[in-house]
């Protein structure tokens, strides 16, 4: 990483990662902040109870983005401490200024590729990582560079997307975006959000990045877009996955696709919030 001011110029494993994160994509989970922080609530409860963080714990929290999850585990560290990582200059400075606003003293945030950043030796008690470690570019050895920086016996927990065909927010978009036309084919290889989908492939990535006792907890709960149909259009044409199916349509294309979005969106309208299926897992291992 080479800093420039604000922003910084990454070069590197996760470079193109970086210029999503610390670009567009982190300026849109900032303007939506709220609801992204809700968007899969009940997922984060199974999360945190999962995680289990001790009040002297050393937590590393990988992919913290606006900084919900960091603050969660240095509340109940109340004499530990919690560091965020991630790739995005500006989601950490938001997540700083949560942080300041609720008061807390124990909770540090650090721009970083977790791939490849020298963490302290075998230091952390616990090492999380909520929806974040999806992305890197090679898993295997950013597994094993988190393993270094965690003490003998600590725990990983993450939590994870299943398969895409189990989770009806990543289904029903692509569907409104694309019907009628060949869509695009969903990447088998290479940073997406599920990666660590196929439990048999996660526990090959964790076993030779050096972890044990590795299981998987079935999740199965709603996510959340927005208080009503109106909202969620914002928040789902922003998103990457969405933006990236816009831009292979012509205008002529365009307009009944984002037409179907919306009729799709208020058909998920439940009067208290636009709902989508979901499925995750949460992994838990330990540092052999």
């Amino acid at each position: 990483m080479v800093m420039t001011g604000r922003r910084v110029a990454q070069t590197g494993t996760n470079a193109e990662q970086a210029a999503q994160w610390d670009g567009p994509a982190g300026e849109h989970r900032i303007r939506h902040a709220d609801v992204f922080d809700a968007e899969a609530s009940r997922h984060n409860a199974r999360f945190r109870a999962a995680a289990g963080v001790g009040p002297r714990d050393r937590v590393l929290d990988i992919g913290c983005g606006t900084g919900q999850s960091t603050r969660d585990a240095a509340r109940a560290a109340v004499a530990g401490s919690a560091l965020g990582v991630d790739l995005s200059a500006q989601m950490l400075e938001y997540a700083r200024r949560l942080s300041a606003r609720e008061g807390l003293r124990n909770v540090t945030y650090l721009q970083a590729d977790a791939q490849v950043h020298r963490f302290p030796p075998e230091h952390f008690d616990l090492c999380l990582s909520r929806f974040g470690a999806m992305f890197f570019a090679d898993p295997a050895a950013a597994f094993a560079n988190l393993r270094r920086a965690l003490r003998p016996g600590a725990r990983l927990v993450l939590m994870a997307w299943q398969d895409r065909d189990r989770n009806e927010w990543s289904c029903a978009i692509r569907d409104s975006l694309t019907e009628g036309m060949a869509a695009p084919v969903p990447a088998a290889a290479g940073p997406h959000p599920f990666t660590l989908a196929d439990p048999a492939i996660a526990r090959a990535i964790l076993t030779s990045a050096g972890f044990t006792d590795i299981s998987f907890a079935d999740v199965r709960e709603p996510v959340y877009y927005g208080p009503d149909s109106v909202a969620a259009y914002d928040v789902v044409v922003g998103l990457r996955s969405a933006r990236d199916l816009l831009d292979g349509l012509d205008a002529a294309a365009a307009g009944p696709a984002l037409r179907r979005l919306r009729a799709t969106l208020a058909a998920h309208d439940t009067g208290n919030g636009v709902f989508f299926g979901a499925r995750s897992w949460i992994i838990a291992a330990r540092r052999g």
